[in-house]
């Protein structure tokens, strides 16, 4: 029996077993491999311009909301939320005049006078309840309400303190009542006008969001656009035939989408800036100027009120000067400006108010205050004169009288400002609302159009894929 011969050398070991494929490289080597022919090639290409158009109508959908969303805060957040603070502070600074006003009238207070300090401090407390409530995140905001709320019993309780002594014509009474004004003006006036900032700077962020274009959606739909643009040219290319109504189809709907959103924007971007520049702005202005005049009314008054005790102690032209008489110069100065013959000089509230006024019924109203601004002016003087010359009884006359007195001129001025400021908050109005308007409907719009334009894509490809079976 004969055996196969040695060569001392052991058999190579049996190679390892491949490793078992997974369902995911299975089906991503078919797809690969089903890529590399021409109806693999439609499938990925109808895929791509089903998920392009999509993507474009929905980024197109969720940034016109956001900016519609923006422009709605405008209109009915934002903006309310502003001129209520400035109301705020309108009726904080006319509660002061008021009170003012009345002691100067004496032990017996005039009925309206006391009736109007009343409906200023309901006013301030309703608004800053108002305030709270809708003022949403802004914490800066809810402390300045806070401090308004807590300082504005202290107010009316000095007030009331300054009234009973003056009944009873104890002269204690004048000291409370510089006391309440010291109090109005270095804390409780300076608090609403820190929350009218605030709100006003939430106006401008929501402006600024409502009108930023929407760039991501308009660089998604060039590209959709694109994309079917060159798969049409391929087809063209492939077939000879110049029209496939499915792309043709989603190419319309893409379009519609883009000239809808750039269109639709650019009106509203239009609109809403000018609600701001004729009307938010305007608003601003002439709350300023309303503003400047009440306080400019409650120095006058407080220079008779004081007598003289309290001067301007700081260096500078004013030391030793009664320093409500130079702070009256100071507000009319920022109502007209240094101005001659009595009209608005250039950089007075009055003459910016009237250069943001569009139309002859905003200017109208601004002009009749600078002539009356300017009668108040000649007036206050003649009131001076009287009160530096020793006659308090007459400068007191032109000052609280019932005719031809500067409260007779400081009524006429803040009746038109007030006139300017309603027919300014109704062109705010109208043009917010045009200009949010303009996003009505289009984001339900471009989801719409897109889902068509994918569907269209879709059934494009498939009829060039029954050409295959």
């Amino acid at each position: 029996m004969s055996y196969p011969p040695t060569t001392g050398r052991a058999a190579p070991p049996p190679a390892p077993a491949a490793p078992p494929r997974t369902a995911w490289r299975e089906g991503l080597d078919r797809a690969r491999a089903a890529a590399t022919t021409e109806p693999g090639r439609l499938r990925v290409i109808g895929a791509v311009l089903a998920a392009l158009v999509v993507a474009f109508g929905a980024v197109t959908a969720w940034q016109v909301s956001d900016r519609q969303t923006a422009a709605d805060a405008v209109a009915e957040r934002s903006q309310p939320l502003s001129a209520d603070a400035a109301q705020i502070y309108r009726s904080l600074a006319d509660a002061d005049t008021t009170a003012t006003r009345g002691f100067l009238a004496g032990g017996q207070e005039p009925a309206q006078v006391r009736k109007r300090y009343v409906q200023d401090i309901d006013t301030a407390s309703k608004l800053l309840v108002s305030a709270a409530a809708n003022t949403g995140g802004s914490a800066s905001a809810r402390e300045e309400i806070r401090k308004i709320n807590q300082l504005l019993p202290v107010y009316t309780g000095l007030v009331d303190s300054a009234r009973a002594n003056n009944r009873q014509g104890l002269p204690l009474g004048g000291a409370y009542l510089r006391y309440a004004n010291d109090t109005m003006r270095s804390r409780l006036l300076p608090a609403a006008g820190r929350l009218y900032q605030a709100e006003t700077a939430r106006l401008g962020d929501d402006y600024e969001d409502a009108e930023a274009w929407p760039w991501v959606a308009i660089g998604t739909g060039l590209v959709a656009l694109g994309a079917l643009g060159w798969a049409q040219r391929r087809h063209y290319q492939r077939t000879n035939r110049v029209l496939n109504h499915g792309m043709l189809a989603a190419t319309a709907a893409s379009t519609v989408v883009m000239l809808w959103l750039v269109v639709g924007h650019a009106v509203a971007s239009t609109e809403l800036g000018d609600s701001n520049d004729h009307g938010a702005k305007s608003l601003q202005v002439l709350n300023e100027a309303r503003i400047d005049s009440l306080r400019a009314r409650a120095d006058e008054n407080l220079t008779l009120v004081a007598r003289g005790a309290v001067v301007v102690d700081e260096d500078g032209s004013n030391k030793g000067k009664d320093a409500y008489e130079v702070s009256y110069g100071s507000r009319m100065s920022a109502l007209v400006g240094k101005s001659s013959g009595g009209r608005p000089a250039e950089g007075g509230l009055l003459d910016k108010a009237r250069a943001l006024a569009d139309d002859d019924a905003g200017r109208e109203p601004l002009e009749k205050a600078a002539d009356r601004v300017k009668e108040w002016q000649v007036r206050h003087k003649a009131a001076r004169t009287a009160d530096d010359a020793g006659d308090y009884k007459t400068a007191l006359t032109k000052v609280i009288g019932a005719k031809d007195s500067t409260g007779e001129s400081f009524d006429a001025v803040d009746s038109k400002l007030a006139e300017a400021l309603a027919h300014e908050q109704h062109e705010f109005q109208q043009a917010a609302d045009d200009g949010r308007g303009a996003f009505t409907a289009m984001a339900l719009g471009a989801g719409v159009l897109a889902v068509l334009g994918a569907a269209g894509a879709l059934l494009g490809i498939g009829r060039r894929l029954s050409e295959y079976r």
